[in-house]
This record gives structure tokens, C-alpha cells and sequence, in this order.
């Protein structure tokens, strides 16, 4: 059994844990309402760039650009949204372990495919297994801005347009709520779902003309969709944190709550044996 200093000891460790996992909740607690804010302020721009579009390539029919296009699939890129830190439960292994089980199932050579990696975890993952890795972005902010992401962004999207990838697939964690984010899975380019999707009332004029404007717009929509996705995984990277270290804190509390009493019982009996040994002594005195 262990002595009354050992329980001690790990009392008080695990209540200095506790501190940390419970500061660690509050900080991802706030960073989990700022980046909700980042989503719905997104949203906006988002739904408007994505009417235009849809309003241009529904309208024109005969305008052949290559995002609009589908073409025989040589070779797939898989763009995979994780964190840079860990902490998170299973926030960054659910993705992974969806994306790894889509690869082994569809591809039997590394050269079908490549992988975009946003996050130091995913990074890490893919890196050890000797995956291709053709682009990376780490060390990403909490509240991350366009910017971070944007050379990525068109490098990925230029991939496409150069015919260096046939097909642009996405995988994230999608934030629900704060206790549910669900691993999400989406067909990025080519963008064919535009002309199949229901256009608003709204009606433009365009300058100089359609075509031109949509080959502006088409790699900037692709672009948005991306940081879109960003936006979506920190606000459940920081709601899984924030979960995780939730329930950290309380499984803390349990085992500070067994190791109190085991404490307790150890110092009874100690109590116990010292007053037998008293009694035993007065009696051998008599």
C-alpha cells in the first residue's frame, strides 16, 4: 500500500493538473467564440460570390472553362484540414483515419495521387507513412486570416487549372456545436455542382463579359471554399480542445476524489496501529 506521503504527493500533482487542463478550457472557450464569429461573419461574402458564379455559368452554357469541366480522374488531390497541436481528442485522428482509409481504397500507387496539408499534425502523419506530400502550410493562427492561406490556396487551385490534378477533394472537421463536429468530406474541383444549383432573382450586368469575369472569379470561389473550410475546422479544433480538456478536468476531480479517500483510510489505519501500539505498551508496563 502506498505511504500517506506517495498519496500526498499525487494529490497534489493532480490538482495542480487540473489547473493547467481548466486554464487550457477557458483559452479554447474564447478562441472557440471568436472563431464561431470568423464562420458567420464568412458566410456572407461566401453565399454572394457563389450566387454570381452560379448566375454566370447557369446563364452560359457554352463558356468552356476548365473548373466548370469534368475530365477523366489520372490523378486525385486530397486537401486535409488538422491541427498544429494535439489536445483536441480525437479531432485530428478522426479526419486522418477517414482520409488514410479513402486512399487505400481508391488508389493502389502513390502516383494517383497527392496530398495538400494544412497543419503540423496531418503533416507529421502523412510524412511517416511516406505519403506525397506536395504542399503544406504550419504554424497557422488561431484566428486565421486569408492571407495565411492564400498562396496555398492558389497554388492548389493553379494545380488544377494545370491539369496536374484531375480532381480536388477536401477533408475537415465540420463544427456543429460545441460538443459535435462531424469529419466532413467534399468534391472541390471540378465545381460542376454550379450549374445544377438553384439561382437567386437577382440579376447583373456584366463588363466586359461573362467568360472573362468568370475566369477571375471561378479560381477566387475555389480559393473562398478553401478558407471557408479553415474557418470551419479551427471553430472544431478549438471546440474539441476545449471538450477534451473539459473532460480532462473532470477526471481529474474523480481521481483527486479516490486518492482523498484512499488518503484518508491510510491515515485512519496509521491512527488505528498507533493507538494499539499505545495501549499494547501501557499493558506490557502494568
Amino acid at each position: 500500500m502506498a505511504s500517506l506521503r506517495d498519496i500526498k504527493t499525487k494529490i497534489d500533482s493532480t490538482k495542480k493538473m487540473k489547473q493547467i487542463t481548466k486554464a487550457m478550457e477557458m483559452v479554447s472557450a474564447s478562441k472557440m467564440n471568436r472563431a464561431e464569429e470568423n464562420v458567420h461573419s464568412f458566410l456572407p461574402y461566401s453565399e454572394k460570390i457563389q450566387e454570381v458564379v452560379a448566375s454566370i455559368a447557369q446563364s452560359s452554357k457554352n463558356i468552356d472553362n476548365p473548373m466548370l469541366n469534368s475530365r477523366d480522374v489520372k490523378k486525385t488531390g486530397y486537401l486535409v484540414i488538422t491541427s498544429d497541436r494535439g489536445l483536441a481528442g480525437a479531432y485530428n485522428s478522426s479526419v486522418l483515419r477517414k482520409l488514410h482509409q479513402t486512399i487505400k481504397e481508391k488508389h493502389n500507387s502513390t502516383d494517383e495521387y497527392v496530398i495538400i496539408v494544412a497543419g503540423r499534425v496531418g503533416y507529421e502523419y502523412f510524412k511517416k507513412r511516406n505519403m506525397p506530400i506536395v504542399k503544406s502550410v504550419l504554424g497557422l493562427a488561431d484566428q486565421p486570416n486569408f492571407a495565411d492561406i492564400k498562396e496555398l490556396a492558389s497554388e492548389t487551385v493553379q494545380m488544377y487549372i494545370n491539369e496536374e490534378i484531375d480532381e480536388l477533394n477536401i477533408y475537415y472537421n465540420h463544427y456543429i456545436s460545441v460538443i459535435s463536429q462531424q469529419v466532413t468530406s467534399k468534391k472541390l474541383l471540378p465545381l460542376t455542382n454550379l450549374q445544377e444549383g438553384t439561382v437567386s432573382g437577382s440579376q447583373y450586368e456584366y463588363e466586359p463579359d461573362q467568360e472573362e469575369i468568370l475566369e477571375v472569379l471561378l479560381p477566387q470561389y475555389a480559393e473562398s471554399l478553401i478558407y471557408g473550410a479553415l474557418l470551419d475546422g479551427k471553430a472544431s479544433e478549438h471546440a474539441a480542445r476545449m471538450t477534451a480538456m473539459r473532460s480532462a478536468s473532470d477526471n481529474a476531480d474523480e481521481i483527486i476524489g479516490d486518492l482523498t479517500l484512499s488518503y484518508n483510510r491510510a491515515r485512519q489505519a496509521a491512527i488505528t496501529q498507533e493507538i494499539t501500539e499505545i495501549i499494547g505498551g501501557v499493558a506490557a508496563l502494568e
